[in-house]
């Protein structure tokens, strides 16, 4: 994704760059196509959105017997049950990968990819949709540190600028202003230090998925795989001795009507990471980036339309600099790989 192999949280958690790039097809000979995996993809997030928002961020029962859904955990390992399901249907059937990668990777990878997920969601119950989707796009932040500090690459100035666009504006959105009394606000909430945790996660995750790919020749789906798999069996644990699971299955007893969201949610996640895959696979990372990038930016529009999430002025603007530092940085990055290849 900027795109990574597996879809972290699938506002930005989507499938990355992968070596079948090579064989990208004709954009304008697969115009169908390229209009199906658009609309494959703006479908599938903008009802993952809509559902994330309407699970987290809803009412359950009237009255005094009103409450929230507060069960991360649970969200999260149905969301990763339904994703390994999905990998594993297309690895049996017809995409088969071998896979070599040492078990250690797969743990480590799948503790930072949890964490990310975790720390994603759980933001939700501090921060507003709109915020917790523009904060996950700045995804480049974290990827250009962890390069820099832990693989030791060297970025040229552009791309340096395209992330400081990135980071002007996501300081602009999150900026607040005096309160009622005249004192300053927080600028940085229990929210903001989560979506600041899962984007360093996500960074890690994005260097480990790099390390099994090109060292282990780890498939895409097979690493899908592998990760969730990992990854529900660290819910389980955490679902037993949180006591959550029990709390969970009598909220839904409560509430029966929320497991049918929950699973259309995660659907709707794996389904939207299969159209990403053909997106990357048929015409290249950079048109995928373009797809994700503007779905992103009409998720939030939805969001403030249906839930009435309000955004002023500088926030709008804060946004629109987001966008065009991501929309700048995959053309840039694009365009360098080209370069390359032409040489």
């Amino acid at each position: 994704m900027n795109q990574s192999v597996v879809p972290i949280d699938n506002e930005d958690h989507e499938i990355t760059e992968s070596k079948q790039e090579e064989h990208v097809e004709p954009m304008a000979s697969n115009r169908n196509k390229l209009i199906f995996c658009a609309l494959g993809t703006f479908v599938c997030y903008f009802y993952y959105g809509i559902l994330q928002e309407s699970i987290t961020k809803g009412k359950y029962g009237e009255g005094e017997k009103n409450e929230k859904f507060t069960y991360t955990l649970a969200l999260v390992f149905v969301q990763c049950v339904i994703n390994a399901i999905a990998a594993k249907t297309i690895l049996s059937t017809w995409h088969k990968e071998e896979d070599q990668t040492p078990v250690k990777m797969n743990l480590f990878c799948s503790l930072s990819y949890l964490g990310a997920m975790l720390a994603s969601n759980q933001a939700l119950q501090h921060v507003s949709y709109p915020t917790q989707v523009l904060g996950k796009s700045a995804k480049p932040i974290p990827v250009l540190i962890l390069g820099i500090l832990l693989a030791r690459k060297r970025y040229p100035a552009l791309k340096f600028l395209y992330v400081l666009l990135i980071v002007i504006g996501v300081a602009m959105f999150l900026y607040k202003d005096q309160n009622a009394s005249g004192k300053p606000a927080v600028l940085f909430g229990i929210g903001e230090m989560l979506l600041l945790l899962s984007l360093t996660l996500d960074g890690v995750t994005g260097a480990l998925q790099e390390n099994m790919r090109s060292k282990h020749k780890t498939g895409p789906y097979t690493m899908m795989f592998q990760i969730n798999l990992w990854s529900v069996a660290w819910l389980c644990i955490g679902l037993i001795f949180t006591g959550e699971g029990l709390s969970f299955l009598g909220f839904v007893e409560r509430h029966p009507g929320v497991i049918f969201k929950m699973l259309t949610f995660s659907c709707a996640s794996a389904l939207g990471q299969m159209f990403i895959f053909m997106t990357v696979t048929s015409f290249g990372p950079l048109t995928c980036s373009i797809i994700t990038t503007t779905r992103k930016f009409f998720t939030i529009l939805a969001s403030v339309i249906f839930f009435q999430n309000p955004m002023n002025n500088r926030q709008w603007l804060g946004t629109a600099m987001v966008f065009t530092g991501l929309g700048l940085d995959s053309a840039y990055g694009k365009e360098k790989k080209e370069k390359k290849d032409k040489r």
